[in-house]
């Protein structure tokens, strides 16, 4: 018996994984669709065939992605973390860690993408998602503790988890996740 040749991916596969190499390394306007189509080895017809808005398409894709892993990472890490509700939180900013430990990492995708984004582009819309969902998962949590001011221990802990992403991008510290977290232990501690 012969082995078969693997499945070659898919023409979309191909150019959601080169864009999301390219335009999280590169930047997503720097990045013109021809390196996009190079890299993936596809026509140009194979872009508009997966997404008939182009290049604004392939970009939420790529944010949709991102956040989409992004969100696995941390479901997996609160589930690991067991049933207490302040560990739960707190795995949010062991996630970090594993995050700003990778070689690659290069900030928060959402963060560049809307620092090149044109008002009311589609990296604004994705961000958007992804805050809605971060300040939600962040609150959700808050709410299981019980805290005295729900809302304001929630936007410290978001405005922590945006320091350390800022921090560990801009310092090349992958420590910024472990000081963050200890200072969330210190807020979440003294607001209850």
């Amino acid at each position: 018996m012969t082995d078969s040749p693997a499945k070659k991916p898919s023409a979309r596969e191909r150019l959601l994984r080169a864009s999301d190499e390219l335009f999280y390394n590169e930047g997503i306007h720097t990045v013109g669709i021809d390196r996009v189509l190079e890299k993936a080895q596809v026509a140009k017809g194979s872009l508009y065939y997966n997404f008939e808005g182009g290049k604004d398409e392939l970009v939420s894709a790529y944010l949709a992605g991102r956040h989409a892993a992004w969100e696995k990472t941390i479901d997996d890490g609160i589930e690991a973390a067991g049933p207490d509700p302040r560990d739960r939180l707190l795995s949010i900013f062991d996630s970090l860690g594993i995050l700003f430990a990778r070689p690659d990492y290069r900030g928060c995708a959402f963060v560049n993408a809307v620092a090149e984004a044109e008002p009311g582009g589609v990296e604004e819309a994705a961000s958007e998602k992804f805050r809605d969902w971060l300040h939600g998962l962040i609150g959700g949590l808050v709410a299981e503790i019980g805290v005295r001011d729900p809302s304001w221990t929630t936007q410290q802990l978001v405005i922590l988890y945006d320091g350390a992403t800022t921090t560990a991008q801009m310092d090349k510290q992958v420590s910024a996740a472990e000081a963050a977290r200890r200072m969330a232990a210190l807020i979440i501690d003294s607001s209850r």
